[in-house]
């Protein structure tokens, strides 16, 4: 089950965050076609934001036919971000909480782990989208 977090200084409307959150469940393969998304009440609650943005947020995973909106039931996952790398995510990951276990030990902080992934993914000669 995904659990939302809000940054409270994106930029990015709330709803907006909650979408692409969804879309980076779906990629790494935590969320698969046929999970159920969480309930809206509870997301509104759990993160103090009014229901209607989580329905917002909803409806734009379904306009994109990633979701399905089941009445009285639930919201429902359809579609996959998840492409032919997923096979390999696992031991990507560990290397990467390796590595940002290293950063924290060198006395990197949140945002400067951030900015350096973030200013490295740019300037990295990548051919593929990473978007």
């Amino acid at each position: 089950m995904i659990e939302f977090v809000l940054d409270g200084r994106s930029r990015a409307a709330t709803y907006m965050q909650l979408v692409v959150q969804v879309k980076q469940a779906l990629r790494v393969g935590l969320l698969r076609p046929g999970d159920q998304l969480p309930k809206v009440r509870d997301v509104a609650q759990a993160l103090a934001i009014n229901p209607n943005t989580v329905l917002k947020a909803y409806r734009e995973l379904v306009l994109e036919g990633l979701a399905e909106g089941k009445p009285g039931v639930g919201t429902f996952v359809t579609g996959s971000l998840a492409g032919p790398s997923l096979g390999n995510q696992a031991a990507l990951r560990d290397e990467l909480v390796a590595w940002l276990e290293r950063a924290e030990a060198a006395g990197m902080s949140t945002e400067d782990i951030a900015a350096l992934f973030e200013t490295t993914l740019r300037g990295a000669a990548v051919p593929h989208d990473l978007s």
